[in-house]
C-alpha cells in the first residue's frame, strides 16, 4: 500500500490529536479547579468522597460526597470532555454537608471532589474509576 504525502500528514496528525487529547482534557479539569479555587493550596482529606472501583455502566455512576463545615463542593470528571459535572452549595442551617448524585462518565478516569470550607480553606479527595461500558462520548 502507498500513501500519498497528503494522506501521511492526515495520518500523522490523527495520531498527534490521540496523544494529546487526554492531556488536554487533564488541563480542562485542572482548569475547573482553578476557577473554584482561585488557584489557592487544597489539603488532603477533609473531604470522603465514595464512588464504585469498577462501574460497569458509565451512564449512571452512583457518588457521594460529604465535607463536614464545607460551604460548597465542586465535582470533576477529569476524562470527560465536560469535566465540571456538579456544585453543591450549603447555607449556614445546612444539617449535613453531604450529597449524592449519579454521574456519566466517558471512561475510566478519576473523580475529584473539592471542597470549600466555611473558612475559606479548600480540600480535596480523589477516587479512580474504572468504567467498563462507554458512557458519554464511548
Amino acid at each position: 500500500m502507498e500513501l500519498s504525502r497528503r494522506e501521511t500528514l492526515g495520518l500523522g496528525l490523527g495520531a498527534a490529536v490521540l496523544v494529546l487529547a487526554p492531556f488536554r482534557a487533564n488541563a480542562a479539569a485542572e482548569d475547573a479547579i482553578a476557577a473554584f479555587t482561585g488557584g489557592a493550596e487544597m489539603a488532603e482529606g477533609g473531604v470522603a468522597l465514595t464512588a464504585p472501583e469498577i462501574a460497569e455502566n458509565g451512564n449512571t455512576v452512583p457518588i457521594e460526597v460529604s465535607a463536614p463545615g464545607a460551604a460548597a463542593i465542586l465535582i470533576v470528571a477529569a476524562g470527560n470532555p465536560e469535566p465540571g459535572v456538579a456544585t453543591f452549595n450549603f447555607g449556614p442551617l445546612a444539617a449535613v454537608q453531604a450529597a449524592s448524585t449519579r454521574i456519566r462518565l466517558a471512561g475510566t478516569q478519576d473523580v475529584i471532589a473539592v471542597a470549600r470550607m466555611a473558612d475559606g480553606s479548600f480540600a480535596r479527595a480523589a477516587a479512580t474509576v474504572k468504567v467498563t461500558i462507554g458512557g458519554c462520548g464511548g
